[in-house]
């Protein structure tokens, strides 16, 4: 996935747009309802101005509240074939859950999505955390032992992709018989591999098997240390680790336009109900070593304007990293973001169909003008 690990400064997803509700915990009524043709558009717009990446979410039942956020989802391996048809450069991942996806059902359906875009193709690998869901597919989670079972499954999907003669595999999860796929992946070794994580069980898991992870900033003073201790940990494995987090865009003609947008669906519209089953679902899974206390799930997201104010903006998702105001002041924050270390983020809006055409059209170039793009051609996305 050349385009991904290509040479802009601040890289870009687009996160989430596969679910009702994307990634915001809000009863606004313009909330994201994903239409699958609106989808399609999205990805198009993204694709067209040179974003990096496609990130769905895999999700098989939703978080309740009045909005349900989740409970519409679209399957992330047929979603990302189907987005990686429809488009030219942008590279498509899919959310492969460990319990309940096999290392080699993942091999040959990441192969073949390689194959269909031509090298876009990526893999996402979470390990689990509501019980809720899996309870669907009458499976059960390991808080203690997911990223044990999780690494596992990493080194057998890798040794897949490796190509060669079948081979068997015994190990403490997985006792496989006459393993091999064909074809092998367009890009070798093997497509890119991402996790999100904040525990240190979480991140050393991606230390030992992601490219990229997604990580929670506490605040921004401290977001060099975070990124400077990801980058630690693979390097003691061998490796490299760009870090990413996810980023929800409010941006308007003004800054006031912005914040008063800002509290208005994430504060006066907050799906408070949701947020409190998404904190107890994750609470009940913390991995070993783990506090609530080190986790974002237990408090509301920091930035300037929850400082300045006062205000909770409590509708932001946990986790999530705002950055609210006029271009301008987009870009001031997205270049303090860069300054930490970070690669980039995978971006979230309300509704990503009526927002990105702005961001795009006022936040992009302005970046370029800052050094944190490239004019985009498809030339050399190729």
């Amino acid at each position: 996935m050349t385009n991904l690990f290509g040479s802009n400064p601040y890289k870009f997803g687009v996160f989430g747009a596969n679910c009702g509700g994307g990634m915001s915990l809000s009863t606004a009524p313009e909330r994201w309802r994903a239409d699958w043709d609106e989808i399609v558009e999205v990805y198009r717009l993204a694709d067209a101005a040179g974003i990096e990446f496609i990130l769905p979410i895999a999700k098989w039942r939703g978080l309740g509240g009045k909005a349900d956020m989740w409970g519409r989802s679209y399957e992330t391996f047929t979603h990302s074939a189907a987005a990686g048809a429809l488009t030219k450069n942008i590279g498509v991942f899919v959310t492969a859950h460990v319990p309940i996806v096999t290392p080699a059902f993942a091999a040959k359906a990441v192969a073949t999505i390689d194959h269909v875009t031509h090298g876009r193709a990526g893999l996402n690998i979470v390990c689990g955390w509501n019980q809720d869901e899996f309870g669907l597919h009458g499976v059960s989670i390991d808080g203690e032992r997911r990223y044990d079972q999780g690494l596992e499954w990493f080194l057998i999907f890798a040794k897949i992709l490796e190509g060669g003669a079948p081979f068997d595999w015994d190990g403490e999860f997985y006792h496989l018989r006459g393993v091999v796929t064909d074809p092998l992946p367009v890009q070798r070794p093997r497509p890119p591999i991402m996790s999100a994580a904040v525990s240190g069980a979480g991140r050393q898991f991606a230390a030992q098997s992601a490219d990229i992870l997604f990580t929670v900033l506490p605040d921004l003073e401290r977001a060099p240390q975070v990124v400077a201790g990801v980058q630690q940990d693979a390097a003691q494995q061998g490796r490299r680790t760009d870090v990413y987090i996810q980023t929800q865009i409010v941006c308007r003609p003004t800054r006031k336009e912005a914040e008063d947008y800002y509290y208005y669906f994430a504060e006066e519209h907050a799906d408070q109900d949701a947020l409190d089953y998404f904190r107890r679902q994750r609470l009940a899974t913390l991995s070993k070593g783990s506090t609530a206390s080190e986790l974002p799930y237990s408090r509301a997201p920091m930035n300037r304007f929850t400082e300045a104010s006062g205000k909770s903006y409590s509708g932001m998702f946990p986790g999530m990293y705002p950055v609210v105001g006029a271009p301008d002041d987009v870009v001031d924050e997205l270049i303090k973001l860069k300054r930490t270390g970070l690669a980039g983020s995978a971006l979230v809006f309300l509704n990503y169909l009526q927002e990105m055409p702005f961001f795009i059209q006022e936040v992009l170039p302005r970046m370029e003008q800052a050094g944190l793009r490239q004019p985009y051609s498809p030339s050399r996305a190729l």
